[in-house]
């Protein structure tokens, strides 16, 4: 699976996650995933909603539009971005 594919409605994005991290940041590419640093802990879905706000700031985009849909206790998650193509999220992800 490629990190970043395009659905009907925007893009879906295959992550691998470091909670507890310094800072937050995309670190790059990590085999078929992009690789993401958060600061906020695996605990209790903190670092999932630490990983959507995240997202939306760096993409430009409101919360709502950025879905967890696999991986909620996972360090690999899957998230779908509505709106934005894959080049665009390639783009303001620094990819």
């Amino acid at each position: 699976m490629a990190p970043l594919s395009p659905t009907r409605l925007g893009t879906r994005l295959t992550l691998r996650i470091q909670p507890r991290a310094a800072h937050n940041a995309v670190v790059g590419l990590h085999g078929q995933a992009i690789r993401i640093r958060l600061t906020a802990p695996p605990v209790d879905g903190a670092a999932n909603e630490a990983l959507v706000s995240f997202l939306a700031d760096r993409l430009g985009l409101p919360p709502a539009r950025v879905n967890l849909v696999q991986g909620h206790a996972s360090r690999d998650k899957v998230v779908e971005v509505t709106g934005l193509a894959p080049e665009d999220v390639a783009r303001r992800l620094e990819l």
